[in-house]
C-alpha cells in the first residue's frame, strides 16, 4: 500500500496572537515543528517534500521571518495545492489590539515591526501586512479570551486526529455550548438560544449536574417545545451543511448558548453531536464554561512566543 501523502500545517498571524502556543500544542500531538524559518527555506522545503517525508509537519511562519511576504506565501499554498496531493492547512491566529497590548505590557517585548517605537503602530501595520493570509486561511482561531487549556482542546480536535480520520474528506463541525453572561464565542458561524426552555438550574437536585447527566438530559426533553425546536435546528443543518461544502468551507462552529453555559445548552450540543455523526458528519464538542470550571481560567500570554501564560482573569470562548 501507498503511503498517504504528508499533511503540513502552516501557522502565521499576530505576534502575540498564540502562534507559539499553537505549535506547541501541535508538537505534542506528534507533529513534527519548526518556527521562523526563512521565507526562501521554507519554498524549498514545501516544493522538495515527498511521501517518505514526516507524515505530519507543523511550520510558523510570520513577520519575523526573513524575506517574509504575505502574498508571495498565498501564491505558494495555491501552487502545491494544484500541483500535489499533499494536504495544506492555514492557521491564523489573531487576537484583540487591546490585548495583544496588554500581553506586550506584561511580558515587556518589544514588537518586531516597532522595536523602537509604540506597540500599537507594530501590531497595526502586522495586521495589514497578513491581512490577506487571515482572508485565505482555513482556520482562524481567536485567542483573545481563550484559555491555554481551550486552545489545546481545539487544536486536538481539529489536529489530533489519527492519518486515516485526517485524510478523509469533508467538514469538520465544531460544536460549542456556552453561557451568555460570558459572551458569544467569536470563533462562532452560527449561534443558537436556547434559553426559552425550562431550566434545570432551579430545581435543586438538578442544579449541580450538568447537561451531560441523563437526568438533566431528561428533564430538558420533557419541555413542550423541546421536540420541535429541534426537528427545525436539524432541518436548517441539513440544508447548510452540504452548502458549506459545496463553497469549499472546511470547518464550522456551531454555538448553542444559555443562561449559565452548564445545563441546557450542553445537553443539545450533546444530542445533536450525535445526531450529526449518525449522519457521517466530523464532529467535535467543547462545554465553554464547564471547560473553564475545570482548567482555570488563564488566558494566553504568548508576546514573548514561547508558551507563556498570564495568571488567571476572566474565561474565554
Amino acid at each position: 500500500m501507498n503511503p498517504s501523502p504528508p499533511r503540513v500545517v502552516l501557522v502565521t498571524g499576530l505576534s502575540g496572537a498564540g502562534k507559539a502556543s499553537v505549535l506547541h500544542a501541535l508538537e505534542d500531538l506528534g507533529w513534527e515543528t519548526m518556527d521562523n524559518l526563512p521565507f526562501s527555506l521554507l519554498e524549498e522545503m514545501l516544493t522538495r517534500l515527498t511521501p517518505d517525508q514526516p507524515r505530519r509537519l507543523a511550520l510558523g511562519v510570520d513577520v519575523r521571518s526573513r524575506g517574509f511576504d504575505a502574498a508571495a506565501l498565498g501564491g505558494l499554498l495555491e501552487r502545491l495545492r494544484r500541483n500535489t496531493d499533499m494536504r495544506f492547512d492555514l492557521v491564523y491566529c489573531q487576537a484583540d489590539d487591546t490585548v495583544l497590548l496588554r500581553r506586550y505590557t506584561e511580558t515587556r517585548r518589544r514588537h518586531p515591526l516597532s522595536p523602537q517605537g509604540r506597540v500599537a503602530d507594530g501590531i497595526a501595520k502586522e495586521r495589514a501586512l497578513t491581512a490577506p493570509l487571515q482572508a485565505a486561511a482555513d482556520f482562524v482561531v481567536d485567542t483573545s479570551e481563550r484559555s491555554l487549556a481551550a486552545l489545546r482542546q481545539w487544536i486536538d480536535s481539529n489536529f489530533g486526529q489519527d492519518e486515516a480520520e485526517e485524510t478523509r474528506p469533508g467538514l469538520a463541525i465544531s460544536l460549542v455550548s456556552f453561557g451568555y453572561p460570558a459572551g458569544l464565542p467569536r470563533e462562532a458561524d452560527l449561534v443558537f438560544d436556547v434559553r426559552f426552555l425550562r431550566n434545570p438550574h432551579y430545581d435543586p437536585v438538578l442544579r449541580p449536574l450538568t447537561g451531560r447527566d441523563p437526568a438533566v438530559a431528561a428533564y430538558v426533553f420533557a419541555d413542550p417545545d423541546y421536540e420541535e425546536f429541534f426537528r427545525r435546528l436539524t432541518d436548517l443543518l441539513d440544508l447548510l451543511l452540504p452548502r458549506f461544502v459545496q463553497e469549499g468551507k472546511k470547518y464550522v462552529t456551531v454555538a448553542i448558548g444559555c443562561t449559565g453555559g452548564r445545563h441546557r445548552s450542553v445537553t443539545t450540543v450533546e444530542r445533536l453531536a450525535r445526531f450529526l455523526r449518525e449522519a457521517s458528519w466530523r464532529v467535535s464538542i467543547t462545554h465553554r464554561e464547564i471547560a473553564s470550571e475545570q482548567s482555570g481560567t488563564a488566558v494566553l500570554a504568548d508576546a514573548a512566543r514561547d508558551g507563556k501564560t498570564t495568571g488567571p482573569t476572566k474565561p474565554g470562548p
